[in-house]
């Protein structure tokens, strides 16, 4: 039962579009106070948080019509702009991979422009795996400390929501450049 309420809840935050307690917190409480096994936790999480995160994605690009058709246009270019070349391409996966960004907002953006979302859902959790690997293990040493006090900090902190917040004013930000300027001639 254990496993079904950390993939539930892995999942849930992961679908949110902003403002859910990071996974990682989720990942070393779940290990903290219950006895389940580190490497079936990872797993586990990693499938939950991309499923989440992909269906996330797909979700946003259901609310492309409510945007301006401008905008509209800009984000879709700003897409074909990062897959036109290999280099750039390389680069998106990479943020995917670890991203100091919330990964929220760079589904919702990969959405919103058209990207490939199974190639950077992959990117994702192979990312999460080692991330939530790390977490795992040091998740004993967290044992002799105020757990609950770590996770409120976590979800309260100012920088977290400020990262938060300027991440969906870089998506605006997106939406109102003319990508069209960047594509190549062939791309057009």
């Amino acid at each position: 039962m254990n496993y079904i309420e950390l993939i539930t809840i892995v999942f849930l935050c992961n679908l949110a579009p902003m403002f859910a307690p990071p996974t990682w917190s989720i990942i070393v409480f779940f290990l903290i106070s219950h006895e389940l096994n580190p490497v079936i936790t990872v797993v586990l999480s990693a499938i939950a948080a991309g499923t989440g995160r992909f269906l996330l994605a797909k979700g946003t690009r259901l609310f492309r019509n409510f945007i301006p058709m401008n905008a509209r246009k800009n984000l879709y270019d700003a897409g074909v702009v990062l897959e036109e070349n290999k280099k750039r391409k390389l680069t998106t996966l990479l943020l995917f991979v670890v991203s100091p960004l919330p990964s929220a907002q760079l589904f919702e953006a990969a959405g919103l422009m058209n990207l490939n979302l199974i190639r950077l859902t992959l990117a994702f959790f192979s990312g999460r795996i080692i991330t939530y690997s790390i977490y795992a293990a040091g998740a004993s040493k967290i044992k002799t400390t105020n757990l609950g006090h770590i996770l409120t900090e976590a979800f309260k902190s100012p920088y977290s929501w400020s990262l938060q917040l300027a991440s969906i004013f870089i998506i605006y930000l997106i939406a109102k450049i003319d990508w069209r300027k960047h594509l190549k001639p062939t791309s057009l």
